[in-house]
């Protein structure tokens, strides 16, 4: 197993960490939890590449353990009645549509590289979900509501638009 697979294994483990945290109202330590499991994203990232250390098996875990973490804080946040549950079937809906498209595309020889549009939908995703576990406003609950959708959609659109071709 590569360092590179060690440290999105570890993400995976913060994540009932974060959950607990959370759900004890310890916010601020819910919130740094929440940041280290995210910035382990970058690091094994970063290992995987300039170490060499990419594997299929890391290509299937990194972008679920990423989900994984992203959907338990939007599910406690509809446990705290703060999110919608419509909402995240709306992302949750545009993962597995992408991810999809992707199989696809790879079942034809053909690999669909993250776009401009899915990076700005990553970040303002974890950062919207990084304001919402520390802070509880209803005002902000929907604008940070409304910034995630608009960029789960656009994205969505955007990999279907550049991308739709695969499923011909």
């Amino acid at each position: 197993m590569t360092t590179a697979t060690k440290i999105t294994l570890a993400r995976v483990a913060l994540i009932p960490t974060f959950m607990v945290l959370f759900l004890l109202g310890l916010n601020w330590w819910a919130l740094a939890v929440f940041i280290i499991a995210s910035l382990t994203d970058l690091v094994d990232g970063y290992v995987a590449r300039n170490y060499h250390q990419t594997s299929d098996f890391g290509k299937f875990l990194d972008p679920l353990a990423d989900k994984l973490l992203v959907f338990a804080a939007m599910l406690i946040l509809v446990e705290l009645q703060r999110f919608p549950a419509w909402a995240v079937m709306i992302v949750l809906t545009r993962e597995f549509a992408v991810s999809g498209l992707r199989m696809t595309a790879a079942s034809k020889g053909h690999v669909i590289a993250a776009g401009w549009s899915g990076k700005v939908k990553t970040a303002a995703t974890m950062i919207g979900l990084c304001v919402l576990i520390v802070f509880a406003a209803p005002w902000l609950d929907i604008t940070v509501l409304a910034v995630i959708l608009v960029t789960t959609i656009w994205s969505g659109v955007e990999y279907f638009v550049k991308n739709g071709s695969a499923l011909r």
